[in-house]
């Protein structure tokens, strides 16, 4: 046993009010237990409904490091099961999505399962005969998740039996979702095709803090957006005409530091908050009249401009997802290891708006997301270098500093300054909330 298992008090003393150790991003041992005791006990996001519409279908991924299966049963009901077969450990599924028809196969030795998740059919059963299979773990099938919630879609689950309950856990920060579903004039949201994936050799956290780091778009992002925008102003574009699609996506990241200043940071518990109070990158789209009128509509005039006037930048969900409500898209950033996160960026389709939207959030993602992207490699070199960087001995401690006021809490709604770092500030004490109270529990188990 390390220095970290089994010691909360340690992991606890890895994150300070202004800074945290290391070894949160570079110890493969604190790794570990972020995936046995963070992941397990928080709300992690799965999938979207529509990735199975229809009774059969279903979906891999994983929650933190365990391999789950999001599959749509017979009742029309979600379920989400660990992705293993309780008999010998096989994994039941391999293939990112597909239909299963009415049940799963285990390849190995045929055991059978219904889509929720029930033992359906044991090949030679009569070899069990008197051994009690039906007390054993494995006759009750594969292994339902702890908890599974869908709010308007999207699918999130607990892996823990017990724990934080859904609407604790998010509260009001389920508004930035809520947002973004609304501005679909049928008030429901689809995916629009699979991922674009993205491996990152850096710390799934770096990422996660960076979706609230409004300090380094004008720096990071020079040679690209930079570039862009320079190359733009020495074309002839005419000034009464709006700016193309793609240079309306690209030129804001340009915006000089009082322009994120003044957007605002709102944070709430638990690790979660959003960038883009009061405007945001978001905010000068240029936008259609048939769409304009399909919402008033769908939800009268009050209520639509309500909904697109807030433009929120990047909503987090701690611990690793981020949504753009105004362009519709969700970022999920699952860790592989201290050292490499796989990046999965989704885009959905507002059911009832123009298509132009859908045109709009695909190039966004092309442009700043995809392994071809001229902006997010701006991002991907930071963060490697950042990785590489913790290493360096005398130096134990990343700083997070910026407009820290004292003893802050992390208990309620605040809104600030759009360049303070207290978002990440509040991550981490989530991190450490989390991580010891699951460890604290464990150990008063074993000794009971």
């Amino acid at each position: 046993m390390g220095k970290y298992a089994g010691n909360p008090d340690a992991v606890a003393a890895l994150v300070k009010q202004d800074q945290v150790h290391r070894d949160t991003y570079i110890d493969r041992e604190i790794f570990d237990l972020e995936m046995k005791h963070l992941f397990r006990n928080t709300w992690v996001f799965v999938g979207h409904d529509s990735q199975t519409p229809e009774k059969g279908d279903y979906i891999t991924t994983q929650i933190g490091d365990q391999p789950v299966i999001m599959t749509r049963h017979s009742d029309g009901r979600i379920y989400v099961l660990l992705n293993r077969c309780p008999h010998k450990g096989t994994k039941i599924a391999i293939d990112r999505s597909g239909n299963t028809g009415k049940f799963f196969r285990c390849p190995y030795h045929a055991w059978s399962f219904k889509t929720d998740g029930s033992l359906l059919a044991i090949p030679l059963k009569k070899g069990y005969s008197g051994t009690d299979l039906d007390q054993s773990e494995a006759a009750r099938g594969m292994k339902r998740v702890g908890a599974v919630e869908n709010h308007r879609g999207f699918v999130f689950a607990r892996l823990a039996t017990e724990g934080v309950g859904f609407e604790e856990y998010f509260g009001d920060a389920m508004s930035s979702l809520d947002n973004m579903v609304d501005r679909a004039p049928e008030g429901r949201l689809e995916v629009a095709g699979p991922p674009l994936r993205y491996m990152h050799q850096c710390n799934w956290k770096m990422l996660v803090e960076n979706q609230t780091d409004a300090c380094h778009p004008m720096v990071a992002h020079e040679s690209s957006a930079g570039t862009a925008v320079r190359l733009f102003e020495e074309s002839d574009w005419p000034a009464d005409k709006p700016k193309p699609m793609a240079m309306q996506i690209i030129a804001p990241f340009m915006s000089p530091y009082e322009f994120f200043e003044e957007m605002g940071i709102r944070t709430w518990p638990n690790g979660h908050g959003h960038t883009g109070v009061h405007h945001s990158i978001h905010s000068d789209y240029s936008e259609a009249s048939d769409y304009w009128n399909a919402m008033v509509d769908a939800h009268g005039e009050e209520k639509a401009k309500a909904v697109l006037d807030e433009n929120r930048h990047n909503t987090v969900y701690f611990p690793n997802i981020m949504i753009k409500g105004p362009i519709q898209q969700l970022r999920n950033f699952i860790p592989l290891g201290p050292d490499r996160t796989l990046v999965e960026s989704h885009i959905y389709r507002l059911v009832g708006a123009p298509d132009y939207l859908l045109q709009r959030t695909a190039m966004y993602n092309r442009l700043i997301n995809a392994p071809t992207s001229i902006v997010g490699h701006d991002d991907l070199e930071m963060y490697e270098r950042a990785q590489e960087g913790l290493h360096v001995d005398g130096m134990e401690w990343v700083n997070l500093q910026r407009l820290h006021q004292g003893e802050e809490t992390y208990d309620s709604e605040v809104v600030e300054n759009g360049t303070t770092e207290r978002q990440m500030r509040s991550q981490f004490q989530a991190w450490k909330k989390y991580i010891t109270l699951s460890m604290e529990r464990v150990e008063q188990e074993a000794a009971a």
